[in-house]
């Protein structure tokens, strides 16, 4: 039994992360339990594991008396002076307990704090890896589907993968590793959760501090981004040294970095901008792809009117106004786009407009001459 049971303890150990000494404790109180229960709850039953052997010592103490009136918490003086000659008067002696069938009881109890009480050290382990882990990237398994969400495999852990926190589209498979943002960790009744999410802005950010040195050592920062996940992410870098290229430290040698990034995020397209403090500037770049002609802002209002080229009005735009619509989000400008065609048909108007009000003006200001009969 207890080779069976230092066999069970390391297993338990080393898979689960939990340490011996807390399996060990767990245990006794499990078969302290049992083993109290057997002799009618008597709480002078106690028990011990002996950590390197895994013995399991079950003992009773009593108190040496010199008349015994209970004699299942007391002993007497010429008992104690026969068995435990180092004992006097008033102290308590641990008699050993021989229970036969003990060792089917100790197994039996064994399996059931494995798959119940060594369950709560496991969570609190799991909590106590993962608390710090949010907001960081880490490659987790796919494990199962389930309704509505997957299960990944992440070190020792299960975590949750909601469907809707994956890309548009995308159907992980059985055995596929995936890279994923750890979002949350919540504590709940059933033990720790940890929630993935494959659409969170912070797991583009996170992929490119991997792959981008510069990131990660903050000589690149990620002034700001937005994410249409599955369609396009747009980010604003800038450099604290002159000496680098912001934009080149994303994109990497002949595009591998940024590349890298892509295939993970399943061919979303990626739009990096150096980051400035002149609005104008800002909001051409982050119109990205299109190209801008001209720009009117209204600091106050942070509107600005933006005049591209026929041929860019539709890139401009984007689809379903995407391409504007993520530019406004990463600049905080509200933005209007118009062409080229529009803006010279706008100011032809403007301009007729202004001729008649001048010509109405004219023939009101107008003196007419009056024939006074004389």
């Amino acid at each position: 039994m207890t080779k069976e049971l230092c066999f069970i303890i390391e297993q338990i150990s080393r898979e689960k992360g939990i340490s011996k000494d807390t399996i060990i404790k767990t245990l006794e109180s499990a078969l302290l339990s049992a083993a109290r229960k057997k002799y009618g709850g008597r709480l002078n039953i106690d028990l011990r594991i002996d950590p390197k052997t895994c013995a399991i010592n079950v003992f009773e103490t009593k108190k040496i008396v010199e008349s015994v009136t209970n004699s299942d918490e007391e002993v007497t003086v010429e008992y104690a002076a026969k068995n435990f000659p180092d004992k006097a008067m008033g102290d308590v002696v641990e008699i050993p307990i021989q229970l036969q069938d003990f060792g089917r009881i100790a197994a039996q109890t064994a399996k059931q704090v494995i798959f119940q009480r060594v369950r709560e050290a496991e969570r609190d382990v799991i909590y106590k890896d993962f608390k710090d882990k949010a907001g960081h990237i880490t490659s987790g398994t796919v494990v199962r589907k389930e309704k509505g969400l997957y299960l990944l495999n992440i070190g020792k852990a299960e975590a949750v993968l909601p469907i809707k926190e994956t890309l548009p589209g995308e159907n992980l498979k059985r055995g596929e590793t995936v890279r994923v943002y750890i979002e949350d960790v919540r504590v709940t009744p059933k033990g720790p959760i940890i929630f993935l999410s494959r659409t969170n802005p912070n797991f583009v950010i996170g992929l490119f501090k991997t792959e981008v040195p510069e990131i990660a050592e903050g000589l690149v920062v990620i002034k700001n981004i937005v994410r249409e996940p599955g369609e396009r992410t747009k980010l604003a870098v800038y450099s604290k040294d002159t000496s680098i290229d912001p934009v080149g430290a994303c994109v990497g040698m002949k595009g591998t970095r940024v590349q890298s990034i892509v295939r993970e995020l399943r061919g979303e397209r990626i739009d990096i901008i150096p980051w400035t403090d002149d609005p104008r500037v800002l909001i051409s770049r982050s119109l990205s792809p299109a190209t801008v002609d001209r720009i009117g802002v209204n600091e106050e209002e942070k509107t600005a009117m933006v005049i591209v080229n026929d041929q860019q009005l539709s890139l401009a735009i984007g689809k379903k106004g995407q391409n504007v619509k993520l530019a406004m989000k990463l600049t905080g400008w509200d933005i209007d786009i118009i062409s080229e065609s529009e803006y010279s048909k706008i100011k032809i108007e403007e301009a007729d407009k202004a001729l008649q009000e001048t010509i109405k003006k004219d023939s009101r200001n107008k003196i007419t001459p009056v024939d006074t009969g004389s």
